[in-house]
């Protein structure tokens, strides 16, 4: 968005701060760039983040998620107002995870998972305390989305001598199936999290929450292309963190989550793939800094690694890890130039 069409949407903004909050922002930063729905209000010493969404019926779901979850978790902002199509909320944190996690040691880091992983188990289980069940539309429920996801895989196609004919796509796409019942807030990427002054780990963004199994929410983190956590020590994350609440039996939990994240993992390779035609690879402090696209040969062999790793986990994308292995290798070489 250009900047007089910013200009415009900040005074816009600004208005509706007035009307809803009581007082216009002395100054707008804009932590995620100029063209985000999301901006930070600064006023005096207080901050508050004001979200104008193209789509106005994403932000008034958003509110209402956030409305419902409230009095159940403190893992999430809180909804500070409403005014038509501008949402005002608390600001969880200028550090976000992505950036915090890159500032620490392997133990550290590892910590860090742990608390985020722990904040979106609490998030789920406060959503089993609301009607969110009843309301929620529920992600990924049709056939042709569920054949869209497992048929991906063929982009391994390209780095490799084909996917293995023991690679059995109906069955995959059986496991696939599941019934909306679950709340998930959906892209959980670290970019979406932030550390408050208090120390605490929150996640934000709730714009594409829904239902589903619920493990979709940590595929979106582990197979998060800058995340520099190794896929093995997330899998130990998981089982510390693990839910035991949560109505699912703890092996067939992991088996889904591994099955999914492989898969997720190739939808992002996908974007990388797309991104670099379009614009080349970029710089790492460029994605970091504007919570873009991986779009850097490193982070994706990050994602081969983890595609690797979970696909070995399960016997039904088992087939898969000499597709990631290659193509790692493949990416590899890139960043060696």
């Amino acid at each position: 968005m250009a900047d007089g069409n910013f200009d415009d949407r900040a005074a816009y903004i600004s208005a509706k701060a007035m009307e809803t909050l009581g007082e216009t922002p002395d100054s707008i930063t804009t932590p995620g760039g100029k063209t985000r729905s999301s901006i930070r209000l600064h006023f005096g010493e207080r901050t508050a983040i004001a979200t104008l969404r193209k789509n106005f019926r994403r932000t008034h779901l958003e509110a209402y998620v956030l409305e419902q979850l409230a009095p159940h978790c403190d893992d999430i902002p809180r909804v500070l107002g409403i005014n038509e199509d501008v949402l005002f909320q608390s600001d969880t944190g200028d550090i976000r995870l992505s950036t915090e996690v890159l500032e620490h040691k392997k133990g550290d880091q590892v910590e860090l998972a742990a608390e985020a992983c722990a904040a979106i188990f609490r998030i789920h289980a406060a959503g089993r305390k609301t009607d969110l069940g009843d309301k929620l539309p529920h992600m990924g429920a049709n056939r042709d989305w569920i054949m869209n996801l497992v048929g991906s895989v063929d982009a391994l196609q390209s780095y490799s001598m084909g996917i293995s004919s023991k690679f059995d796509f109906v069955a995959v796409a059986e496991r696939m199936e599941q019934p909306g019942r679950q709340f998930l807030k959906w892209d959980c990427r670290a970019g979406n999290a932030a550390i408050g002054d208090d120390g605490f780990v929150r996640w934000f963004d709730f714009e594409y929450a829904g239902l589903r199994h619920g493990a979709e929410d940590f595929a979106w983190l582990i197979a998060d292309e800058t995340w520099p956590i190794a896929p093995d020590k997330m899998a130990d994350v998981m089982i510390e963190t693990f839910d035991r609440g949560s109505g699912y039996d703890i092996e067939d939990y992991l088996d889904y989550l591994s099955v999914y994240t492989t898969l997720h993992a190739v939808q992002r390779l996908k974007l990388i793939q797309k991104q670099v035609q379009k614009r080349g690879w970029l710089s790492k402090e460029r994605v970091v800094k504007f919570d873009d696209a991986g779009v850097h040969p490193d982070y994706a062999r990050q994602l081969c690694k983890v595609g690797a790793y979970y696909a070995a986990q399960s016997k039904l994308t088992k087939p898969l890890v000499r597709n990631f292995e290659t193509a790692g290798r493949v990416f590899r070489a890139i960043a060696k130039g």
